[in-house]
Formats: C-alpha cells, sequence, structure tokens
C-alpha cells in the first residue's frame, strides 16, 4: 500500500472505552469518533467547524495520544504549566503505519507564549532559535512553521490563522502543501477558509452532526465569509 507507512491510520476508541454524557464525550463529534472510529488520509486533514464543535478537543486528544506536549511542541518537548486538556487522549487507541516514524510537532495557538519561554530556557544543542518574545505575534507563528516543519512526521495544528495575515496564511499553505508531498501527515484545525483551500486535502467538518466530510465550496464557513463579503451591511445592522 503506497501509504501504508503514514503515521496515523485510524483513531478510534480504545478497548473498553464507553461513551458518557459528560464533557467532552457530550460533544457529538467526539462520540461519532469513539463509536465509529475515524481513519485518516494520508496528506493534510482540515477539522472544521464553530466554536465548542470539538475540532481543537479531537486535535488536542490525537496529538496527545502519538506522544506530543498538550502544550505544543516536538514529541520531545515537555512543557507543563497549567493542565487543562481534557482526558480524552487517554481513551484513544492510533493504529500506526508500518515502519512509521514517530517525529511529530503540535502547534497550538494559545500556548505559544509559554511555548516560547520553553524554547529560550531549554536551548537546542544543534540549533540557535530566534528569540521568538522579540518578534510580532504573526512573525513567530511563521518562522517557527517553516523552520520546524520540516521532518518526515505526523504535525497537529490547532488554529494556527490567530495570529497570521492574509498573506502568512498563504504561506502556511505552502508549508503545508510541501509536507504532504514529501509523505507527512497533517491534522489542521481552522476557521480560516486561505488555509482551508489547500488543494487536495480532506475537510471533515464538525458540528451537531458529529463529523462530515465535505468540500471547501460546501463548507458553511466559506459560504458565510463570501457572502459576508458581498454585502457586510448585512450582517452588521444587526449587531450595530
Amino acid at each position: 500500500m503506497p501509504f501504508a507507512s503514514q503515521p496515523v491510520r485510524r483513531v478510534a476508541a480504545a478497548e473498553g472505552v464507553r461513551t458518557s454524557g459528560r464533557w467532552p464525550y457530550s460533544i457529538p463529534a467526539v462520540r461519532q469518533l469513539l463509536t465509529d472510529g475515524l481513519d485518516l488520509d494520508p496528506g493534510v486533514t482540515f477539522l472544521v467547524g464553530e466554536n465548542g464543535a470539538g475540532k481543537s478537543t479531537l486535535v488536542e486528544a490525537i496529538a496527545v495520544a502519538f506522544g506530543l506536549s498538550p502544550e505544543g511542541g516536538s514529541t520531545g518537548a515537555r512543557l507543563t504549566t497549567r493542565a487543562t486538556e481534557s482526558s480524552l487522549a487517554d481513551d484513544l487507541q492510533l493504529t500506526r503505519g508500518v515502519g512509521a516514524k514517530r517525529a511529530g510537532y503540535f502547534l497550538r495557538a494559545e500556548t505559544m507564549h509559554g511555548f516560547y519561554t520553553y524554547l529560550e530556557q531549554n536551548p537546542s544543542s544543534f540549533r540557535e532559535d530566534p528569540v521568538f518574545h522579540e518578534m510580532s505575534h504573526g512573525e513567530s507563528f511563521l518562522n517557527l512553521i517553516s523552520d520546524r516543519f520540516t521532518r518526515h512526521g505526523f504535525y497537529c495544528l490547532d488554529e494556527p490563522e490567530s495570529a497570521l495575515s492574509f498573506s502568512s496564511s498563504l504561506a502556511v499553505v505552502g508549508v503545508l502543501n510541501r509536507l504532504a508531498e514529501s509523505g507527512s501527515q497533517v491534522l489542521c484545525a481552522t476557521h480560516s477558509p486561505v488555509i482551508a483551500a489547500l488543494p487536495g486535502a480532506t475537510i471533515l467538518e464538525v458540528g451537531d452532526w458529529g463529523i462530515r466530510r465535505t468540500t471547501w465550496d460546501e463548507l458553511e464557513l466559506v459560504q458565510n465569509w463570501k457572502a459576508y463579503l458581498q454585502a457586510p451591511e448585512r450582517y452588521l445592522r444587526h449587531v450595530l
């Protein structure tokens, strides 16, 4: 099989795990993952949905189950400030590809300030990092993604667009495309129609229905942005 060695082929509930009515198991997307499992395609997979739909919860849990730090970094990073992640990772079983490498990276927008401090306090012995705290928010994100997303592995991103301009978002699309072409696997939660437009990517929309495969044009996110840009006054009159 051409993609037999991809880092993660399937995510499912570990043996004996049962869903319950408490969070995060009450989230439809989480419940569907535990009930039906989820086959991950090679290349780039986007999780798209409204706030609270569970996309970040899923990315975080899958990243931690893979062996990545819940607060970001590579498989060797062990940054812990205040644990806020759910216990979902403990309930997951990952089916890995034959001979797949365990290298990976988790970029989590909401913890990046603390992660930059972690990098300063734990300098690499084989690279000299820039002082990320001296860069703008967007510059530091783009620098980190461009510099660290190079090895073959499993890359998880949680809303990377939060710090990026339009042009920087396009640059990230280029990085994700290079990763896919080199055989790496990417799982990315995003609200960005720019980033989600990567040709050839798998798009999973999460919501009250759970998880469903869709296309960029069919995304509610894309349809809303198109309508807003065509006539913003139709939306603004309800909030101003």
